[in-house]
């Protein structure tokens, strides 16, 4: 896999509560990933990025939400999320990042 290709799979960290506690307790971290990205393609492209040891990666695809507003029905996009985790020993710099 070329390097172009891994600066272009993870497209932004994702915060929330639950992807917080996560970090906390279990040394996971979770990204916002392109569609067609891959297990192997995630795992190689944030130990590239940002120099970690990763142990597993699960991913989950985030089904398109129907919203309506003032009458107008419309649609929120698809996205794929994934969740790192990483050797006991490693961490990751957000600020950095």
């Amino acid at each position: 896999m070329n390097q172009e290709r891994m600066y272009k799979i993870i497209e932004s960290s994702h915060i929330s509560e639950k992807a917080t506690i996560l970090t906390q307790k279990n040394n996971q971290y979770v990204f916002r990933v392109v569609q067609d990205a891959t297990k192997i393609e995630i795992k190689t492209a944030v130990e590239f990025l940002f120099n970690t040891k990763v142990k597993s990666v699960r991913v989950v695809n985030v089904r398109l939400k129907q919203k309506t507003f003032k009458g107008t029905t419309g649609y929120r996009k698809a996205w794929k999320k994934a969740y790192v985790s990483l050797e006991s020993n490693q961490k990751l710099n957000m600020v950095g990042a």
